[in-house]
């Protein structure tokens, strides 16, 4: 059939809001993937994720996508005054709930760690991961873990997320009301950050967290601002030819520099000159990840860009080939919280065993198939079928 005789793709900006974007769950599913690849780092799958092939890696990939979902789940409830007070009950609900699951999250990844060393000798792990301050400072460390000043590596995005989705209530006020305003103000408080290395604070060490909210919280606002334009029956940004075209060719640039080494040189030796010549800051240039720095932000805007701007996305995901990763996006919460703990004892068993292909498929195939039967279970047992007390 000719492309002009095709039927077109349905559009979400288009859609109704009782109508489920596919992109959403398949694509949060896929970076639910690719964070558990990657926090067993050394692994052989490893090179197969995204952040081999840009700037940026499934972390932004998944706080811009929840930030879509929060807009599409919270944003009705502050369009009008009268339901505030019902969003606000649900969006620090659900704070609430992710402070609960960090915290069990944390004592699993600790007591799995424990259990490397004592039961396979893997006595570095505990080198690793922001773990030896449990040893050397216990006493602040347990006034740290609750407060969430002290974050275990690799189980410390959820302490950003909490502290966003305590935001997000006034973010959305504003959405509905002052966009620009609130896209302006957050560009800002995202420059302020990095100008004034502002953060929340680590304790008991120095410094402040790596996941820091008030970068990432740019890339959550857009999120949000995306999801309250879907409601609307918009999209925030325009299908514009020329400006795919821009994002298509920085994606492809970024995906040669990550793999070609003369390119990234040259790359590294440009920006560093364009700084020295125009003065520029120094957030613009870099490419660090606590404060979101301009490669990466622009890299993640150009991929959301053009994954929501071609129509093949949407036929991909809305594929029944894609339904494993849609169920792992739709369960997003508990599949995030089992996979940060499963990552910890597959560290432990590669530091004692050595690591391998075959351990490492091993490894990853088990903790998939655990995040994948435990969304599956979420989503289909009966809520009536839990026994009573």
């Amino acid at each position: 059939m000719p492309a002009s005789q095709q039927p077109a793709a349905p559009q979400p900006a288009t859609l109704p809001p009782a109508v489920r974007d596919p992109r959403l769950d398949v694509i949060r599913g896929l970076c639910l993937v690719m964070i558990f690849i990657n926090h067993v780092p050394g692994n052989w799958l490893e090179v197969f994720t995204t952040r081999n092939f840009g700037f940026s890696d499934a972390a932004e990939g998944f706080v811009i996508m929840s930030g879509i979902a929060a807009g599409l789940a919270y944003g009705p409830y502050f369009r009008a005054p009268m339901r505030v007070r019902t969003g606000l009950s649900r969006c620090w609900s659900r704070a609430w709930t992710l402070y609960l699951v960090h915290i069990l999250t944390c004592m699993v990844a600790l007591g799995l760690a424990a259990a490397s060393v004592r039961y396979l000798g893997a006595s570095e792990i505990f080198l690793r991961n922001n773990m030896a301050m449990v040893w050397q400072r216990p006493l602040e460390v347990l006034i740290g873990l609750p407060a969430l000043t002290h974050q275990f590596g690799y189980v410390n995005i959820l302490p950003m997320y909490l502290v966003l989705l305590l935001a997000t209530p006034f973010a959305l006020i504003a959405a509905w009301r002052w966009p620009g305003w609130l896209l302006a103000g957050s560009v800002a408080l995202w420059a302020a950050a990095a100008w004034f290395r502002l953060g929340p604070p680590n304790y008991p060490q120095s410094g402040i967290w790596f996941f820091n909210p008030l970068s990432w919280q740019l890339i959550f606002v857009i999120g949000l601002m995306t999801g309250v334009r879907i409601r609307q029956g918009r999209r925030l940004v325009p299908v514009r030819g020329w400006l795919l075209a821009i994002c298509l060719g920085w994606l492809v640039f970024a995906a040669l520099a990550a793999q070609v080494p003369a390119i990234n040189k040259a790359l590294g030796e440009t920006l560093w000159a364009l700084r020295e010549a125009t003065n520029a800051p120094w957030f613009l240039v870099a490419f660090d990840k606590t404060y979101v720095s301009g490669p990466r932000l622009t890299h993640i805007l150009a991929l959301a860009y053009v994954l929501s701007a071609l129509p093949v996305v949407w036929r991909v995901c809305a594929h029944r080939a894609a339904a494993p990763l849609a169920l792992l996006g739709r369960q997003a919460l508990p599949v995030f919280a089992l996979g940060s703990m499963l990552c910890i004892g597959a560290q432990g068993v590669r530091l004692a065993a050595g690591g391998g292909i075959w351990l490492d498929l091993v490894l990853i195939a088990t903790g998939l198939s655990a995040q994948l039967a435990l969304a599956a279970a979420r989503q289909y047992w009966p809520k009536d079928a839990a026994p009573r007390a």
